[in-house]
C-alpha cells in the first residue's frame, strides 16, 4: 500500500484534536473553521490509511490505538520544524548558529552552571560547544581559532590578537591540611621553599617557562584543579586556592588558610577574551554581561 505525505499543517490540526479533545476546542484554539478542522483529519487519516480518532458512541472525538501511536511521532515532527524556522529567524536577526566558549577552571562551578542554565533558555538554537582549560590554554584556544569566546585569567596579559574586557575577580588563599607544618602560627621568612607546593600547571606553549605565584622549589604539577584540592585536604604540600571552592574547608576544618610571609595570595582578575578579528554576537555579547553579574554577586 502506498502512504501518502501528510502536510504539516495536517499534523498541527492532528495535534490540536488530541490536546484540545474536540473538534470545536481544536478550531477555536487554530482560529479555524470546525469543517476545516473536520476536513483536515479527514485527509490526514486518507494519506495514511489509517484511523486516528473514534467518532462513534461520543460527541468528542477519542485516539484510536494506532492514533496514540502516531500523536508522538507528529509532535516530533511539528517541533523540528518549528526548531528549524526558529534557528531561521535568528540566523536573519545576526544571532551565531553555534558557539564554542572555553572557561577558565578557576571560574566557580555554580555561577558557570547558573550562567550556562540561563543562556540555553535564552538562546535555544545556538549550539554550545564548552571546554574547561587553565591559565594560557585558555587563551591558546582563542588564538588557535579553536574558540570564539572565553573567560579567563590575567596570565596571558595584553595578547595583541585578543580584546579584553574585565569580568570580575577572585581571591586565591594559600591554604593547607592542619596538619601541614606550614599551618602553624609564625612561620619563618622562607620556611615555605621547605615544603612541598602544589601547584596548577598550564599545558599551553603560550606561558611555557613562566611560573605563577610558586615559591618553592619542590612542586607538584597538576592540570585538575580538583585533584589539587583533594592532594590538599590529605596533607600532601600547599598551595594557592579559589577561597570559594575551599570556603567549605576552611569553615569545617578541612583546610585552613596560611598566613605565610610572603603572602602568596593574590586576586585572580577573570576577563571575557576573545579575536580582534571576529565580531561578538548577541548571544556571545549575552554571555560577556550574564559572566560579569554572575562573578559580581
Amino acid at each position: 500500500m502506498k502512504l501518502g505525505e501528510p502536510t504539516l499543517d495536517q499534523l498541527h490540526i492532528f495535534i490540536a484534536v488530541a490536546e484540545h479533545g474536540s473538534f470545536g476546542g481544536a478550531a477555536k484554539a487554530m482560529g479555524r473553521a470546525v469543517s476545516a478542522v473536520s476536513y483536515g483529519i479527514a485527509q490526514l487519516e486518507a494519506q495514511l490509511a489509517l484511523s486516528l480518532f473514534d467518532r462513534e458512541g461520543s460527541r468528542r472525538p477519542v485516539l484510536t490505538p494506532e492514533g496514540e501511536g502516531l500523536l508522538a511521532e507528529a509532535r516530533a515532527v511539528v517541533d523540528g520544524v518549528d526548531a528549524l524556522l526558529a534557528k531561521a529567524r535568528s540566523l536573519h536577526a545576526g544571532q551565531e548558529p553555534s558557539l564554542t566558549l572555553v572557561i577558565d577552571v578557576m571560574v566557580p562551578g555554580e555561577v558557570a552552571a547558573r550562567v550556562l542554565g540561563n543562556f540555553r533558555r535564552m538562546f535555544p538554537t545556538c549550539a554550545l560547544t564548552l571546554r574547561i582549560e587553565g591559565l594560557g590554554a585558555v587563551a591558546a584556544c582563542l588564538i588557535e581559532g579553536g574558540a570564539d569566546l572565553a573567560i579567563g585569567g590575567p596570565v596571558i596579559g595584553d595578547h595583541p590578537a585578543l580584546e579584553r574586557q574585565a569580568v570580575g575577580e577572585l581571591d586565591l588563599v594559600p591554604v593547607a591540611a592542619p596538619s601541614h607544618p606550614l599551618a602553624r602560627p609564625d612561620v619563618a621568612p622562607g620556611e615555605s621553599r621547605r615544603h612541598l607546593q602544589l601547584v596548577l600547571t598550564d599545558r599551553s606553549p603560550l606561558t611555557e617557562g613562566r611560573e605563577f605565584s610558586v615559591l618553592s622549589p619542590l612542586t607538584w604539577r597538576l592540570g585538575d584543579l580538583g585533584a589539587k584540592h583533594s592532594l590538599l585536604k590529605e596533607g600532601l604540600g600547599w598551595g594557592n586556592m579559589p577561597l570559594g571552592m575551599v570556603a567549605g574547608d576552611l569553615a569545617s576544618g578541612a583546610l585552613v588558610e596560611l598566613d605565610l610571609p610572603e603572602k602568596p595570595g593574590a586576586h585572580y582578575g577573570l576577563s571575557a577574551l576573545w579575536r580582534r578579528d571576529t565580531r561578538l554576537g548577541p548571544a556571545a555579547s549575552w554571555l560577556v554581561d550574564a559572566f560579569r553579574d554572575g562573578l559580581g554577586d
